[in-house]
């Protein structure tokens, strides 16, 4: 089963995200920030990771460093979900789409559904 892992801060969100995805047949892990997320990483890697930027403790840009620094993880896709205004500017930055907040869920759905079909093809 395809697996998404949310890294958000807001539990309500991360709530939401993870029953939202559940229910289209998605198995989720969460993550309260980037630490967090990459030793969850570590012991089951996603299809994807919904990577919020506005994090305590380590925000989605030192995150996505790491990310990229470890060859173990750094094939992971990253969709970053943000209110960050200038979402060109980050999608450039950390090389990864960004979707704006609030959620559009539809938009977020089809972008996990293709990276996890993706992910399984390359498996």
């Amino acid at each position: 089963m395809p697996c998404v892992l949310i890294v958000e801060d807001d539990p309500d969100v991360r709530e939401f995200m993870d029953t939202l995805l559940d229910a289209y047949g998605y198995d989720t892990m969460t993550a309260e920030n980037g630490a967090v997320a990459l030793d969850v990483m570590r012991h089951r890697k996603p299809c994807l990771v919904l990577l919020d930027l506005m994090m305590p403790v380590m925000n989605g840009w030192e995150f996505r460093k790491r990310q990229l620094a470890d060859p173990a993880l750094k094939d992971v896709p990253v969709i970053c979900v943000t209110a960050v205004f200038d979402q060109a500017a980050v999608a450039e930055q950390l090389q990864v789409r960004c979707l704006s907040k609030p959620v559009d869920f539809p938009a977020v759905l089809g972008e996990v559904a293709r990276a996890c079909m993706r992910s399984a093809h390359r498996h």
